[in-house]
């Protein structure tokens, strides 16, 4: 299953996010809505996995060289801060206070689609990020420029 586009949430006093409406049947389909959230430590967002997938990425973390700096890092902070949360009878799901903290959740919350997972990010980081989204041309002109583009990039059009 995909999941696409980004929903603006609001958390309330105790920290729960309801899942959208559209969202929660293919959840429930796909994974009983039990579901995994942890931190991305790259992005500073949170990251809402199903169930299978977060086994999945599990199972490739642990399988990294144990005794490398990063993969120990990794571990820690992707599978260490992982919690088990299902949706209540309202969709309604807890982020616990130390995932909130790393994530610098309060009130607004966008949820976004990336395919198999979901991203929440602070209202006004994302609101960051898309604003920051509009230097890309000239990110990726520079690259180009400097011989830092992704061969893959090279030819992609949207």
């Amino acid at each position: 299953m995909t999941f696409r586009g980004s929903t603006q949430l609001t958390l309330d006093g105790k920290g729960r996010l309801a899942i959208p409406a559209r969202y929660r049947e293919r959840l429930s389909a796909q994974c009983g809505g039990h579901l995994m959230l942890t931190v991305d430590p790259t992005n500073g967002c949170l990251l809402l996995y199903p169930y299978p997938e977060f086994e999945a990425l599990e199972r490739q973390i642990n399988s990294l060289p144990g005794m490398h700096p990063l993969t120990q890092q990794l571990k820690m902070l992707v599978v260490g801060s992982a919690e088990e949360v299902e949706p209540d009878a309202t969709g309604r799901i807890l982020i616990p206070p130390l995932l909130r903290k790393f994530a610098q959740l309060e009130k607004g919350v966008v949820l976004v689609g990336q395919g198999n997972k979901f991203a929440l990010w602070s209202e006004t980081v994302w609101q960051a990020k898309l604003d920051a989204a509009a230097q890309l041309p000239e990110m990726l002109a520079a690259a180009a420029q400097n011989g830092t583009l992704p061969e893959e990039l090279k030819d992609f059009t949207l």
